[in-house]
């Protein structure tokens, strides 16, 4: 070995004796899917985000009716901070658990996973609902405590007209074609804005002020203020948005057909 040879080995080994180590833990291929996030920690993002959702549309609710008597402007409250609850929800969790707070969306997911599509399978759709519904019911409740409301009391308001059930259905089917059709587009970066403000009209256009939501179906039963339903009300309401959401896929699989490559 030459001067030179020697040198210039004594210079490498130095450096590397005081450079850090290098990170040699495996990556995955590029445009590889990263791994899911463990089911509980999915669970849990629905149970919280479904909460805060129930929440958000209750307690803005008795806010309202506390400070006004026209109705016009409660319902314009209860909206407003609705949508913008909403936006924050998803955009915070959606990277965890889809941020789906909604048995509907879930149950659509499904079905399009047993049909070669993306989405949750049988086992998560079995932990996602009950997660839901269970927030739905929390969320209630918290919102009660905050205003000093019963914890517990049935709403007595009545919801089963059958213009209130019509407006079920067009609610549940046009957010389950906004959130499938964004999918299919590759634009569900737009979910935030889009479904907040889906909803935030929703209330307005539709009769039955745009429940959507089984979960929050039943969480709002808990509460006897604003934004309750009454018991007896809830079987219908819950029926008529599995109608949308099958309404909702139909229009999803038309609108967004595939086309056949040649």
């Amino acid at each position: 070995m030459t001067a030179t040879e020697s040198a210039t080995e004594s210079a490498t080994e130095s450096a590397a004796s005081v450079a850090p180590a290098a990170d040699v833990s495996p990556r995955p291929a590029p445009g590889a899917a990263a791994p899911r996030t463990p089911l509980i920690a999915r669970a849990a993002a629905e149970l919280v985000g479904t909460a805060a959702l129930v929440a958000i549309v209750v307690g803005s609710g008795i806010q309202a009716a506390e400070l006004t008597d026209d109705v016009a402007l409660q319902l314009l409250a209860n909206s407003t901070a609705t949508v913008f609850g909403l936006g924050v929800l998803i955009a915070l969790l959606g990277p965890v658990s889809g941020a789906h707070f909604n048995p509907a969306v879930t149950l659509a997911e499904w079905w399009t996973a047993r049909r070669g599509g993306a989405g949750v399978n049988a086992r998560e759709l079995a932990v996602y609902v009950p997660s839901q519904i269970v927030g739905a019911i929390a969320g209630a409740i918290l919102a009660d405590a905050m205003f000093g409301e019963p914890l517990v009391k049935w709403s007595q308001h009545d919801r089963s007209a059958g213009n209130l059930l019509l407006g079920e259905v067009v609610a549940t089917a046009g957010l389950i074609l906004l959130i499938f059709g964004l999918a299919r587009t590759d634009r569900l970066r737009f979910a935030p804005v889009a479904v907040a403000s889906y909803i935030g009209a929703a209330y307005w256009f539709t009769s039955s002020t745009s429940f959507a939501n089984p979960a929050v179906t039943i969480g709002r039963a808990f509460t006897d203020t604003f934004a309750g339903i009454a018991p007896a009300s809830v079987a219908g309401f819950i029926g008529v948005q599995l109608i949308g959401v099958v309404v909702g896929l139909a229009l999803v699989a038309v609108i967004f057909m595939r086309g056949k490559s040649a």
